[in-house]
């Protein structure tokens, strides 16, 4: 209970944390803060086995500001300098840093600064999710799609660029907001996605991750100069895929495809939100992938069965997003939908249009598509052995268990 405790904490307050104390020492010394941080939570999860404090978010706050400062004056001590920022006016400023509108604040400068122009697109994404979402570089990696070493590899370039190109810890001059921002939606996509349907071994669905990017959305929402039709989109999806998140899992922790979930356990006020949403996107001149799947999504919660689905409109939306921005993703999940219109030639085509190694650590995805299609098909050795191959590609326990259930039936 206590590391639950603990994680949870971590979850909503790593980038907080990180933000305000970058705030305050610079961002040059980044890399000290993400210790401090880091070591701060190691040390609740050692201290806190007994009892935990009244107040945990201010314990955090305050350990973490004097692990900071410790770590900062044997640096200066190494320097010959001396660091005096233990009392007076510089504790009561940065105190007053942790107040919740200073807390935004200082979050919104760090996504910026994550998503600078001088830092690579890779090394800004893998930036933004291991400081502003507190991603380990595992999780950056499967988010990505890519390897471990490969995220350190980005990480340090990234911080070495700040360095070199002394980035400031500001906002970005209104004419560099929308190239600025692009980047800024990708993060908050990705953190949600992660939560949505997590690569983690034990957890499908990390409901914090999901929180956070919802919460990183509306921060943006707050300020005028950050509106476009785009963010209001991803708002507006992210509320949509949220409504469905009780559903998901069963209380025995089971997957629940969509034709199986209790649609009376989808939360519909995040639905009037999201529509809410969707009214303000298309105010705006711009378009964006969140506007179409925002589509998608809201043809699934419009559907009072699965059965009532409007499949052909999904397909229509699948085709246009496509066109819009290729991606083999896109094309696995219109393949689904064509399942569910008994098109199997389109079914097959997209599906052999796919490179698999596109996928990543999605790929058993692709094989449980191929597998569906031979179980309508009616050839149930075929969908075996896709089966088979799809509980090869995946590491998620709860995935892989839906998989072996799937295949028993079969077999059954």
């Amino acid at each position: 209970m206590k590391h639950k405790v603990v994680d949870h904490l971590f979850r909503h307050h790593y980038g907080k944390m990180v933000a305000i104390l970058t705030r305050f020492f610079g961002l040059s010394y980044i890399e000290s803060i993400e210790d401090a941080v880091q070591d701060t939570f190691i040390k609740a999860t050692s201290q806190w086995r007994t009892k935990i404090p009244e107040n945990p978010e201010a314990w955090l706050n305050r350990v973490a500001k004097n692990r900071t400062i410790d770590i900062l004056r044997s640096i200066q001590a190494e320097k010959n300098r001396n660091l005096t920022i233990t009392s007076g006016a510089s504790t009561l400023q940065i105190d007053e840093l942790f107040l919740d509108h200073e807390v935004a604040d200082s979050q919104l400068r760090m996504i910026f600064v994550a998503c600078h122009p001088n830092l690579h697109p890779n090394e800004q994404i893998a930036f933004a999710l291991k400081t502003i979402s507190g991603f380990s570089t595992k999780e950056i990696a499967s988010a990505l799609l890519t390897k471990e070493d490969t995220i350190v590899k980005r990480l340090t370039r990234a911080k070495k660029s700040i360095r070199e190109n002394n980035i400031q810890f500001i906002y970005p001059n209104p004419e560099a907001v929308h190239d600025r921002m692009i980047r800024v939606m990708e993060v908050i996509y990705l953190t949600f996605n992660e939560g949505f349907h997590s690569t983690n071994k034990d957890k499908l669905i990390k409901e914090d991750l999901c929180g956070e990017a919802i919460r990183l959305c509306q921060l943006l929402l707050k300020k005028e100069q950050f509106r476009s039709g785009s963010l209001y989109a991803l708002f507006s999806l992210l509320c949509f895929h949220m409504s469905r998140l009780e559903s998901k899992i069963s209380i025995d922790n089971q997957i629940v495809n969509l034709k199986e979930q209790d649609r009376t356990k989808w939360y519909f006020p995040l639905v009037k939100m999201g529509n809410s949403a969707m009214n303000k996107a298309v105010e705006y001149d711009d378009t964006s992938v969140y506007h179409y799947e925002a589509a998608i999504a809201s043809e699934h919660l419009n559907a009072k069965t699965f059965e009532e689905t409007n499949w052909k409109k999904i397909a229509y939306w699948y085709e246009q997003l496509y066109a819009f921005e290729p991606n083999p993703f896109i094309l696995l999940n219109h393949a689904t939908v064509c399942l569910q219109l008994s098109d199997f030639e389109k079914t097959l085509r997209l599906l052999n249009s796919i490179d698999v190694s596109d996928l990543g650590q999605r790929a058993y995805l692709f094989y449980g598509c191929y597998a569906e299609y031979y179980i309508k098909k009616g050839e149930k050795e075929l969908a075996i052995s896709f089966l088979d191959k799809a509980l090869l590609q995946t590491s998620n326990t709860l995935e892989k268990e839906f998989l072996n259930k799937k295949k028993g039936e079969l077999i059954g």
